[in-house]
């Protein structure tokens, strides 16, 4: 599938060039190549209300729906009270109780140099907001009678749609499109890893993306993190990054360049980017994946749910998603020799058969 992908029309105009990124954008993709997670960060780059309600789309949240907003204050008062009952922190009556909790965004978002307390408390409440939501939507997703394959079939839909939406617009995309594993991959992908739980495996649903050169990669992840999903649901240490060098990013973009020095400063891990190979491409296989908690409303199939139940733990479950990014060039070149899909299967395979035959004498990868 991978080599047809290369004779789709290439005719499309760049819509979304480097110089359009902002310090909000930077931030995010430095994350998704880095692998890190948003609770290190210690600000945000949101510095408008239309801004705030394009992230909050990205969580399938419409302001204008009351059961919406609703929902989101339930998660900001569990925030709230958590923070002061187990961590004894006090916040200033306009910040404890917004008329529109937006603010909160625009808060943590008003960086002049040096942490502001008041930016600093605002970040704090978003980070507890994240990680409520995402438990609530974890213990929704069990407590809902909705099959994987249901969640998975509603996430691909809003993602072709997506993919559609962007071809119109004029994005540099050669390809974008998604596929599935079959449960005997799931199988063999089990069998050849030495975590062999069901819940390792990422990748059942992955979307490949191809854009024509590597300039393109960073500005079509941007917008996808600005239109498609939540970037703050991207999964930390979940990156394999062996395509794009962030340093040599920064210092052949001009604008990357001006843009970096007002970044956040973050401990990150050794070397320029991840390298993660998996265990059986081939030694020079380049690629750029990551994985999404991707959200999926579930509103019309939670009838038989308490409605009290509802209210505490939303409308929203998360299934993972793998993207996978790549450049033509490299997409060409992953096709052939030891790359190419078909070695990949056999060094895979290979590993299963050994593993199955002599157990804890084989050479696990």
């Amino acid at each position: 599938m991978a080599r047809d992908i290369l004779n789709v029309d290439t005719s499309f105009v760049a819509a979304f060039e480097p110089h359009r990124l902002d310090l909000q954008d930077l931030e995010v993709v430095r994350l998704i190549l880095h692998g890190t997670s948003v609770l290190d960060w210690h600000r945000l780059d949101l510095p408008d209300l239309d801004q705030v309600d394009s992230f909050l789309a990205t969580h399938r949240i419409d302001w204008n729906n009351a059961g919406d907003r609703e929902r989101v204050r339930f998660v900001f008062n569990q925030a709230i009270n958590y923070l002061e009952e187990h961590h004894a922190v006090h916040f200033p009556k306009d910040l404890r109780d917004p008329d529109d909790l937006r603010t909160l965004f625009l808060e943590a978002s008003t960086y002049t140099g040096r942490v502001r307390k008041r930016q600093a408390l605002a970040c704090m409440l978003l980070k507890l907001m994240h990680t409520i939501n995402h438990m609530d939507a974890a213990d929704l997703k069990h407590r809902a009678p909705v099959p994987e394959a249901e969640l998975l079939d509603r996430a691909e839909k809003v993602i072709v749609e997506h993919a559609d939406g962007m071809r119109e617009q004029g994005f540099p995309l050669l390809a974008f499109y998604g596929s599935r594993k079959t449960r005997t991959s799931v199988i063999t992908k089990l069998l050849s890893k030495r975590d062999s739980i069901a819940a390792t495996i990422f990748d059942k649903l992955r979307f490949r993306v191809v854009v024509e050169t590597q300039r393109e990669i960073l500005p079509v992840i941007a917008h996808l993190t600005r239109t498609l999903f939540p970037f703050n649901y991207v999964i930390p240490n979940a990156s394999h990054n062996t395509l794009v060098n962030w340093r040599k990013a920064q210092k052949d973009e001009p604008h990357y360049a001006k843009l970096s020095g007002r970044l956040q400063r973050q401990r990150l891990r050794p070397g320029d980017w991840l390298t993660g190979n998996n265990p059986f491409s081939g030694s020079n296989y380049r690629v750029l994946n990551f994985i999404v908690d991707f959200p999926v409303r579930v509103d019309d199939l939670m009838s038989d749910l308490d409605p009290e139940l509802r209210y505490m733990l939303g409308s929203t479950v998360y299934v993972m998603v793998e993207f996978q990014v790549v450049d033509k060039t490299t997409a060409e070149a992953n096709e052939l020799g030891e790359n190419a899909h078909s070695q990949y299967k056999t060094r895979q395979r290979k590993t299963v058969e050994t593993r199955l035959l002599r157990g804890s004498l084989s050479k696990l990868r």
